[in-house]
């Protein structure tokens, strides 16, 4: 994906025990505007305790689409209130998460390491 030009929101899902997460965010951020891209939103999903105990926090809310149906609802709001032209996710995505997710957001599914590699 060459991201020269292309306003994008960036999609971070941590496990609670990742205490970086903003600075990876940040992170993220800067590599895609270095690359040429305008980050228009984010949208954090962290798993917490509370949601099912430590022996899930480091796994997906859904294995389609990596994060909870609220989530994605927000981040298609997102997407759709900014005009994005692709959600950029931190965490790399199968092709089956690529689909769904990009059906749901409304704009293509990519993860950064997809959207850089092609720069």
């Amino acid at each position: 994906m060459d991201v020269e030009g292309v306003d994008v929101v960036i999609v971070g899902y941590f496990s609670g025990k990742q205490k970086d997460f903003a600075a990876l965010m940040d992170s993220a951020v800067q590599e895609m505007t270095t690359h040429g891209a305008r980050v228009v939103g984010r949208i954090v999903q962290r798993r917490g305790v509370s949601d099912g105990g430590a022996k899930q926090m480091a796994l997906p809310f859904s294995s389609r689409t990596l994060l909870s149906y609220g989530k994605v609802r927000e981040a298609a709001a997102l997407c759709e209130q900014t005009d994005a032209d692709a959600a950029v996710f931190l965490s790399p995505l199968t092709r089956r998460q690529r689909r769904a997710l990009t059906r749901m957001l409304g704009c293509p599914a990519v993860s950064l390491a997809d959207a850089l590699t092609t720069v």
